[in-house]
């Protein structure tokens, strides 16, 4: 149902609509980052959002943008919002470790849904590029990598631990295995391992998890001294596994407690494992170490400025900006009016070619739309723009898209002036295209009729 603005709207509207076009800096397609690059300045946690987990532009305008910053302003890799093993089968081959014939093959181990997110033309042709740029590179300990910020990996991590330990401590292993063996066949059914412990059905392996995780703390100096550079990433890379097995286990048993209680942990280890991450790769190049971060905008952009934060829920945004000061954190949002993106109808199903329903009048993207161009839109310190802003709606298309629900589904509140440092808005966007894509799933341009031709 189409939303009417009244008449004092209207006109208030055209007014934010004339601020905003006199902020805005108009970009000529995803490869235009001068300007973008110019807002993010002397940052060395940057932030890069998506108003969705499947449209083109916003991965092909992340790459640019990063490779940009790994190239001019030596950024030490980028963190994405998947596991971390996963990741890190990406970030050996581009390293030149592992044993992978090509970049298709290093995306191999993103088997679970949603795997066009990473298992897509774009992200190809990153992870191709990354490895040709390290190829440059002189020294090894300044090669830079594709790291998972994620825990949902609560199976493989555990078992990457026990393969590590078996290599440089066999004892070790021993009882990771023992510690470990507390989850039994529900490791391979997370969420089951939560309903059983939070109803009573089965202790939880809280415990067991933390004593792993301090086991590998306290023999970590040891085991990053085995094998150079090599050896010292794949001491930490061994104990970050640990870290997510214990975070794992405790979101698991979260979900069964509410919304809030999940994501918080959620988010709150995405941020831990930022840290720790720039902590591991300052000392691997001897110099403070910069990365940038692909995630949705509801992870990058500050919880405390949207409806989830008001309603009790932190995100990785929030927290970089409260760790490290809003001066070395530069958060960017991407949105979009209208055009394909990639899919589901629910979770779990296959990956599908959905038309984006045009934003709803009332929302922060059709004011971005009103404007008429694709547009850089920076934010901060413009308090008289960001108070014209105010508070409005905000899209948020995930792994499941609903266009016959979407106010419900996937609208929120939100003071976008103050949730981000700058926003990239693309009018109309296409979808991503999967490497895996359905035989049924065609990826033509959209139609001269569109949005109005079915």
């Amino acid at each position: 149902m189409a939303i009417k603005l009244t008449g004092e709207q209207a006109m208030f509207d055209r007014t934010v609509i004339k601020a905003i076009k006199a902020a805005a800096v108009p970009l000529h397609g995803v490869t235009d980052t001068d300007a973008i690059l110019d807002a993010i300045g002397d940052a060395d946690i940057v932030l890069l959002g998506e108003a969705t987990h499947g449209t083109h532009e916003f991965y092909r305008s992340r790459m640019e943008i990063s490779q940009r910053l790994l190239r001019e302003r030596s950024f030490a890799g980028i963190a994405v919002e998947c596991d971390w093993p996963d990741a890190l089968r990406v970030s050996r081959y581009a390293q030149g470790r592992g044993n992978d014939a090509s970049a298709e093959q290093a995306l191999g181990d993103y088997e679970r849904f949603p795997r066009w997110m990473w298992r897509n033309h774009d992200v190809l042709d990153l992870v191709a590029w990354l490895r040709e740029f390290n190829r440059g590179i002189a020294e090894e300990r300044r090669q830079v990598g594709f790291y998972g910020l994620d825990l949902y990996s609560l199976r493989r991590s555990m078992s990457s631990v026990v393969e590590y330990l078996n290599r440089v401590d066999p004892e070790a292993a021993r009882r990771a295995r023992e510690r470990y063996s507390c989850f039994d066949h529900l490791a391979e059914d997370p969420q089951r391992y939560g309903y059983a412990t939070t109803f009573g059905m089965k202790k939880d392996c809280e415990t067991e998890v933390m004593r792993q995780l301090m086991g590998m703390t306290a023999n970590l100096e040891k085991y990053a001294g085995i094998d150079g550079v090599p050896g010292f990433d794949e001491a930490f890379y061994a104990h970050q596994n640990a870290r997510v097995a214990q975070n794992a286990e405790a979101y698991y048993r979260a979900m069964f407690e509410g919304r809030n209680a999940s994501w918080n942990v959620r988010d709150t280890h995405m941020a831990d494992t930022l840290d720790a991450l720039r902590e591991h790769l300052a000392r691997r190049r001897g110099e403070d170490a910069k990365l940038v971060v692909w995630a949705h905008n509801s992870h990058i952009g500050d919880a405390r400025c949207t409806e989830m934060g008001w309603h009790g829920e932190v995100n990785l945004g929030q927290l970089v900006r409260q760790r490290h000061g809003e001066q070395h954190a530069f958060l960017l949002g991407y949105t979009t009016h209208a055009g394909t993106v990639t899919a589901a109808s629910e979770w779990d199903s296959p990956a599908q070619l959905k038309h984006v329903r045009p934003s709803r009048e009332d929302s922060h993207e059709n004011l971005m739309h009103r404007t008429g161009h694709d547009f850089l839109l920076p934010l901060r310190g413009n308090a008289e723009l960001q108070k014209q802003l105010g508070q409005r709606l905000e899209r948020a298309i995930g792994v499941v898209y609903l266009p016959e629900s979407e106010r419900v589904s996937h609208y929120f509140q939100s003071e976008l002036g103050r949730q981000f440092d700058a926003i990239v808005h693309f009018d109309t966007t296409r979808a991503v295209k999967p490497l895996d894509a359905p035989a049924d799933m065609v990826h033509d341009e959209l139609p001269e009729t569109y949005p109005t031709g079915i």
